[in-house]
């Protein structure tokens, strides 16, 4: 499906398509297309596709931004999930026929030891291969990025001691269009057991952009064609997405469906609440059950955790990338 994202239309599905004669209505500025590639988990395939159309919507400014959701077919899904994909998603093969300014990839749940043994690793591979020279840019997320610098140059990612997840100070470290008038500094969330280590970026020829002294490296960037951007972490979560995570682990290990007990996110909760998840930790560790959930004290973040704010400037700069290359072909750049 595709829809077409102005400032003043409200959204809630990419289901909800507007007449013909709203997509006829020119109000000036530019029109970009964007497809979103969701490979999310089921439980968060349709927050993840809302997040990504509210922030377009947030940066396009006077831009209307035609925008197109996909889904690799060999992500893995639940019956419900896969209805809701296969009723409300264009087809992976419609891609190839529309011209795209921009592409936004998502990363999928690991079910192979190795990234490149994952049962969607060829539909992945073939369409980081097609995006470097049938888009204007295509930014990469989390997982994905991960899997496209194997991909492209055998950067392997490694395994983190401990997850990193949570609230992370971001700061610019080079002059790059995608970071001008950003907040510093750049408050991203991360949810990751992996990382790609700075120096094997640097190595082979990527730019890094951001980097955390918690997190490490954040935004990172290589031109071909196409500007591929990559992400490590998650501008695109709401102010609850780390939130629904953590009570996602907690009754996951109460369930006893994951060993460790989840480290509370950083830099997220009051010091309050913080206070009250010590408490009720050391009581599910000796009474672990899920019935225990229904006990959870109530949860208060942090007032300066600024959801959003760094991901609005972000996005409304990689627009404008896209609008002011919109008018050079492809080959030529």
């Amino acid at each position: 499906m595709s829809i077409l994202i102005d400032r003043d239309q409200g959204i809630s599905s990419p289901a909800l398509v507007p007449a013909e004669a709203d997509l006829a209505r020119d109000r000036g500025g530019t029109e970009l297309t964007i497809g979103l590639i969701n490979n999310m988990p089921d439980p968060a395939l349709k927050a993840t596709e809302r997040q990504f159309m509210n922030l377009l919507q947030a940066a396009a400014g006077v831009r209307r931004i035609r925008f197109h959701c996909f889904s690799l077919p060999s992500v893995k899904r639940s019956p419900e999930a896969k209805w809701h994909v296969e009723s409300e998603y264009s087809d992976l093969s419609d891609l190839t026929r529309h011209r795209f300014d921009g592409l936004i990839v998502t990363g999928a749940e690991p079910v192979a030891p190795e990234l490149d043994q994952e049962p969607y690793w060829r539909d992945l591979t073939e369409l980081i291969d097609w995006a470097k020279a049938n888009t204007r840019s295509a930014i990469w997320s989390c997982l994905a990025a991960h899997a496209a610098v194997l991909h492209l140059d055998r950067i392997a990612r490694r395994r983190l001691p401990a997850k990193c997840h949570g609230i992370f100070d971001c700061e610019a470290v080079t002059d790059d269009f995608l970071t001008r008038a950003a907040p510093a500094p750049l408050k991203i969330s991360h949810s990751r057991l992996n990382e790609i280590a700075e120096r094997d970026l640097v190595q082979a020829g990527y730019q890094v952009l951001t980097r955390s002294t918690g997190a490490g490296v954040d935004i990172f960037a290589r031109q071909y064609a196409s500007r591929f951007v990559f992400f490590q972490g998650h501008p695109e979560y709401d102010a609850l997405s780390l939130q629904r995570e953590y009570l996602r682990d907690i009754g996951r290990y109460l369930a006893r469906d994951r060993e460790a007990y989840p480290a509370v996110p950083v830099s997220y909760f009051d010091a309050a609440t913080e206070v009250k998840l010590a408490r009720f930790e050391k009581r599910a560790r000796q009474q672990r059950h899920p019935a225990l959930t229904n006990e959870l004290p109530a949860l208060n973040l942090r007032e300066d955790i600024a959801a959003g704010t760094a991901a609005t400037v972000l996005f409304r700069n990689w627009l404008a990338y896209l609008a002011a290359d919109a008018e050079i072909p492809l080959l030529a750049r």
